[in-house]
């Protein structure tokens, strides 16, 4: 005897198919954005080459060929949290867009004019294009919204352009000075003879001067990128995420300053020779190091503080549901 078949009960849940496809959602923007993001590297493929050998011939640079991994790791994280894909052209497209057309612009017009660049002026300018016209590209194939869930990885980005002469030269000047002053702070505290002159200090039986190699710039720099990537991944507090990252420029210049004093004083009780030692030649690692043990107590702290408010947010919301009639 026939039997009626109710085809409602038959239709999958769509729900759970959300639910177990969640990283496979906007699969055609993703190709859309592959194939633009792999003509984009073409036609910047002698810029990209040069970039390469130069973070790896250039200690401060390093950090460059990371970065594209770990951007896509971070939007990688969001992918179960993506909103439908709506290609649309809006500010997010258009304000990277403009920068891109800007640098582009800058250096097109000046070496049309003879002037001659610097490499890392070069891959500045040339690097910045890149990463503006992608983030534009993204912006535009995956609209609006998800260019919101996507902001950070895709800021992310302007890591890769290396600083122009004239800003690195300036980080290092603020630093170096910085520096300076720290150690001259902790001089005075252990009541050392010091004649300080500038960023000469003059110690029984040594001077030492306080150069540019001192500035401690690249531990600087690795530890603000990773500063940005802690508190984005730790905390959802913006007040807290820009406490974490603005707290590495007094962790720093208390780092190089406690390293100038550490030699100084080595070389006033132990012997002048120190400093020719590792500790002065090779010894950064080991302060940027030491330097990371109130860096990860910050993060642990503010942590800790950010989910007691979370915890006690929530409770005082079921609160007011039980009371609610």
């Amino acid at each position: 005897m026939p039997t009626s078949v109710n085809l409602e009960d038959q239709r999958p849940d769509r729900s759970a198919i959300s639910q177990t496809t969640c990283g496979f959602r906007g699969v055609g923007a993703g190709r859309l954005f592959a194939i633009f993001a792999t003509l984009l590297v073409g036609v910047h493929a002698l810029p990209l080459y040069r970039l390469v050998r130069h973070s790896l011939e250039n200690p401060l640079w390093s950090h460059i060929l990371l970065v594209p991994c770990i951007s896509m790791y971070l939007a990688w994280l969001k992918r179960c949290k993506m909103p439908a894909a709506a290609p649309a052209f809006s500010l997010y497209a258009g304000l990277p867009l403009a920068l891109g057309i800007a640098a582009l612009s800058t250096f097109w017009g000046l070496r049309l004019r003879g002037w001659e660049f610097a490499a890392t002026d070069y891959l500045s300018l040339t690097t910045l294009t890149f990463v503006a016209f992608l983030c534009s590209g993204a912006a535009w194939i995956f609209g609006p919204a998800r260019t919101r869930a996507l902001a950070f990885p895709l800021a992310f980005l302007i890591f890769m352009v290396p600083f122009p002469t004239i800003v690195t030269h300036g980080l290092e000047t603020f630093l170096q000075h910085a520096s300076a002053e720290a150690a001259s702070l902790m001089l005075g505290v252990s009541q050392t003879p010091v004649l300080r002159d500038g960023l000469f200090f003059k110690l029984p039986g040594i001077t030492i001067e306080v150069a540019e190699e001192c500035s401690g710039i690249r531990s600087t720099l690795v530890l603000f990128i990773t500063s940005l990537v802690g508190a984005y991944l730790f905390f959802q507090s913006r007040a807290h995420r820009a406490l974490l990252a603005f707290a590495v420029i007094p962790i720093a210049i208390v780092r190089n300053g406690f390293r100038i004093f550490t030699i100084a004083m080595l070389c006033v009780q132990v012997s002048p020779d120190m400093i020719h030692s590792w500790i002065h030649r090779r010894g950064g690692p080991l302060f940027f190091a030491l330097s990371l043990i109130p860096f990860f107590a910050l993060l642990i702290y503010l942590y800790r503080r950010e989910r007691t408010a979370r915890t006690s947010r929530k409770a005082f919301e079921s609160c007011l549901k039980l009371e609610t009639p």
